[in-house]
């Protein structure tokens, strides 16, 4: 879980945008827009495939 403790003297503005940027750091974003729609598992076994081929070399 994330979270973020304001600093001395810091403003809501500021805590919100190390509060994004730990959010995207962790995945956290692009795994949630990932889930927010309906993928086939064809597709899911393609996607990994693709990232197994990558990663791998």
């Amino acid at each position: 879980m994330i979270k973020v403790k304001a600093r001395g003297g810091e403003s809501i503005q500021q805590m919100m945008k190390r509060f994004k940027k730990m959010c995207e750091k962790e995945g956290l974003i692009k795994d949630i827009k990932r889930q927010s729609y309906y993928e086939k598992p064809s597709e899911k076994k393609r996607r990994r495939m693709r990232r197994s081929r990558t990663h791998g070399m």
